[in-house]
């Protein structure tokens, strides 16, 4: 198939590296500066045009431009496709709206999201085989195409409704972006507490959580003092947390509210320790 990228971020690129490698055609490149870099490290054969021409030639054209850029790019290369084009964008939260500029013209619309963090191309080459990937189209051709494609990037499809893109985009920011955040708050902490290097004494307690969450799921794998209803370490966790870093406390009572919720649905809360947690939280409000 003749693949085209407009737009060729971290993940664009890989994407287009990893379907060439398919055995599919990429014929062209279009982008701004940054892009232009990457195709000439990772796809230096590819010819770098300008985005109607890409579009021109494509029977597949990837849209990989950050979110806002999506539909202002799909209005430009409109009067460049030619109907029977597979036009498809890379964003999570974003639904197939963002493509009404060419389907006007005759194309059909995909969305396809590997659920994934990719912190550079490199990477995103070593972890989108394997990942699950998110795929959204108008009809069942589309859904065929789509999948194909995330077989050829060696993915795990599995097809989303387009109304429920945005939650699905909100889940994965508490899978991957709330992780980052609590573990930098974390490592600050335990920085404070004279741990000598604390990402690496935290990294084996944090293996081990996800190795447990994947094997038994959030409720089997919870444990803590919420868990456990010691509500005595967590107001000792609170002092101290207004002692050394007040402005944590906020955090620390949101999540001990949703973790109390979550032990709550486990069954695992003993009489009586849900009011206590509650009260000890309640204090700290």
């Amino acid at each position: 198939m003749r693949i085209a990228v407009v737009g060729a971020g971290r993940v664009g690129t890989a994407v287009a590296v990893l379907l060439g490698r398919a055995g599919h055609r990429i014929v062209a490149v279009s982008g701004g500066a940054a892009t232009r870099g990457r195709v000439s490290s990772h796809l230096p054969s590819v010819p770098f045009v300008e985005p109607a021409e890409a579009a021109a030639a494509a029977e597949l054209l990837v849209i990989g431009t950050p979110d806002d850029a999506i539909a202002p790019v799909a209005g430009r290369v409109a009067t460049a496709i030619r109907p029977g084009t597979w036009v498809a964008h890379l964003s999570g939260s974003l639904g197939l709206d963002v493509l009404d500029a060419v389907r006007a013209a005759g194309a059909g619309r995909l969305a396809i999201h590997p659920l994934q963090t990719v912190p550079d191309v490199g990477t995103a080459l070593e972890r989108l085989p394997g990942s699950w990937i998110a795929i959204t189209a108008d009809d069942e051709e589309g859904y065929g195409l789509a999948e194909r494609i995330a077989h050829d990037l060696h993915g795990t499809p599995f097809r989303l409704a387009d109304e429920l893109r945005p939650l699905y985009h909100a889940a994965a920011v508490f899978a991957s972006n709330f992780v980052i955040t609590t573990s930098a708050v974390a490592d600050g902490l335990f920085a404070s507490a004279g741990v000598p290097d604390p990402r690496a004494a935290m990294a084996p307690l944090q293996q081990a959580t996800l190795a447990n969450l994947e094997r038994s799921g959030p409720t089997t794998a919870l444990t803590g003092p919420v868990v456990r209803g010691d509500a005595g370490t967590i107001g000792r966790n609170l002092e101290a947390l207004k002692q050394h870093a007040p402005e944590a406390v906020v955090l620390y009572v949101a999540l001990a509210r949703a973790t109390l919720d979550l032990a709550d649905r486990s069954g695992r809360l003993a009489p009586g320790a849900r009011a206590a947690v509650e009260e000890v939280l309640d204090a700290w409000s």
